[in-house]
């Protein structure tokens, strides 16, 4: 009972989030990337005010590709999100590394992606545990991680305090 519980309050949590983002323009940002492989580490981050989301990695294989960067923030203030994918669907690139990273918010949900939903596909979860979330990051897991990255979705609890 507890499990379904959680689950429906991540997706009333979701669900308010998106919500809440599509009503204002000014609380919602998209920015647009290159994930460079070649095996050096490389870090991008955006920022919403005093939030801020980065994506840092290192990858092998294939040349540049085109990834997307959205992070958002709820109309109370008291969510902040953050996404980070590759909009043409499954990457062909090996991760050898991952870390997303919220700044001043606490992660309440999480996921990792090797697919997303694209042309017909549907979005392929990354088994748990290949990946662990922390309280603010979500990293790969040494020895378990596949290798293989195509979106992570990360809602935080700002630290936004009502008086």
């Amino acid at each position: 009972m507890a499990i379904v519980n959680n689950l429906y309050f991540l997706a009333l949590l979701f669900v308010t989030l998106i919500v809440a983002l599509a009503s204002a323009d000014d609380r919602t940002k998209t920015v647009e990337f290159n994930v460079k492989p070649g095996g050096e580490v490389h870090t991008f981050s955006e920022k919403m005010r005093e939030y801020e989301c980065s994506f840092t990695y290192a990858s092998q294989g294939g040349t540049n590709e085109q990834w997307l960067m959205s992070v958002g923030l709820s109309d109370d203030d008291g969510l902040f999100s953050c996404s980070v994918w590759r909009p043409q669907g499954k990457s062909y690139l090996f991760f050898t590394q991952f870390k997303a990273e919220l700044k001043g918010a606490k992660i309440e949900y999480a996921s990792a992606y090797s697919q997303t939903a694209v042309g017909g596909q549907r979005d392929v979860t990354l088994r748990e545990d290949e990946f662990t979330v922390g309280d603010s990051t979500v990293t790969h897991k040494d020895g378990k991680f596949r290798a293989e990255l195509s979106k992570l979705t990360i809602i935080g609890r700002t630290r936004h305090d009502e008086l």
